[in-house]
């Protein structure tokens, strides 16, 4: 393996346990405790299971300590091979694969036990001038007065992370699906839309952390919108889940600058499910229309069984 030479400095570091989540930086806070080595600790998104979003996000973060401040992401590919433990701090190696002309590439591996728990590759360049073209936002409600999904979420208790840390790090605003003048549906497709961004401000000089940021935003809703042909939203639902739900692989491409902490649409469809499994593709776009990112995401659905009576 070839280490990585960091060339920015490393974020706050935890010592011995994770801190008291108090604003979006803290969900992206790694300790350098080696040349290509980093430790973090990410929040439970199901029970005992740590957010896929986190876990991109922070080997996100810890490839982009290893490269010039120059050069910027444009895209990541990651698999979820095993559920990290929240419990457990997560080790992040990261591989320095080339540093060429102007393009940067860095593999990172996320290790929990001894394993492999994800993988990420990603892309960063310099940036440079080009014909522009993009594909234009779709004509939507603007955040203020859409339903805030917070409520629901509360419901599930003190140790739910998303109704009571949650609602102090991010701001979620979901469009109803029944709402007039939506985008008409596809024959099998499913949609949703949602306007997302970071509670608090983000640092204005550190691109990095809003790219980040935005990977932990883009694993939110995209399992739940392939699984929308079988199971209403969270935010809609009162009743337990009856299906399994995760990540399996996210990709993502970063087109044009942004910050994640104003808000963005996050416009998505579902066009496939089977196989135990449903993809799931969106976009995110700024209030004034600028398409700033794509994702793709492929999400493990299954329905769960009932267990035997006695």
């Amino acid at each position: 393996m070839t280490a990585a030479t960091p060339h920015q400095p490393a974020s706050p570091s935890f010592p011995a346990g994770p801190t008291e989540i108090k604003g979006f930086d803290d969900l992206l806070s790694l300790d350098e405790i080696d040349q290509g080595l980093f430790r973090g600790w990410c929040h439970a998104g199901a029970p005992l299971r740590a957010f896929g979003g986190q876990v991109a996000a922070q080997a996100l973060v810890a490839a982009g300590r290893t490269v010039s401040p120059g050069r910027l992401v444009h895209s990541l590919h990651g698999y979820f091979m095993r559920p990290g433990d929240p419990r457990r701090p997560l080790v992040y190696e990261v591989e320095a694969l080339r540093d060429g002309g102007s393009y940067t590439t860095r593999r990172v591996t996320a290790i929990q036990n001894g394993e492999a728990v994800f993988t990420l590759s990603a892309s960063f360049k310099t940036p440079e001038e080009s014909p522009d073209r993009q594909r234009e936002i779709p004509d939507l409600p603007d955040p203020e007065g859409l339903p805030d999904p917070y409520a629901a979420w509360a419901a599930g208790g003190p140790e739910n992370y998303w109704g009571t840390t949650g609602r102090l790090t991010l701001d979620m605003r979901i469009i109803p699906r029944d709402r007039p003048g939506l985008p008409v549906e596809l024959p099998g497709v499913v949609q949703q839309f949602v306007w997302l961004k970071s509670a608090q401000p983000l640092p204005a000089d550190e691109p990095l952390m809003h790219v980040c940021a935005l990977a932990y935003l883009s694993d939110l809703t995209l399992a739940s919108t392939a699984a929308l042909h079988v199971q209403r939203p969270r935010a809609e639902r009162t009743e337990p889940s009856e299906i399994s739900l995760a990540s399996l692989d996210h990709a993502m491409w970063f087109h044009r600058p942004f910050r994640a902490d104003e808000w963005l649409l996050f416009a998505q469809r579902s066009p496939s499910s089977s196989d135990g499994r449903g993809l799931a593709q969106g976009e995110f776009y700024t209030r004034d229309g600028r398409l700033v990112a794509s994702v793709v995401q492929e999400a493990l659905i299954r329905v769960r069984r009932p267990k035997p009576k006695d």
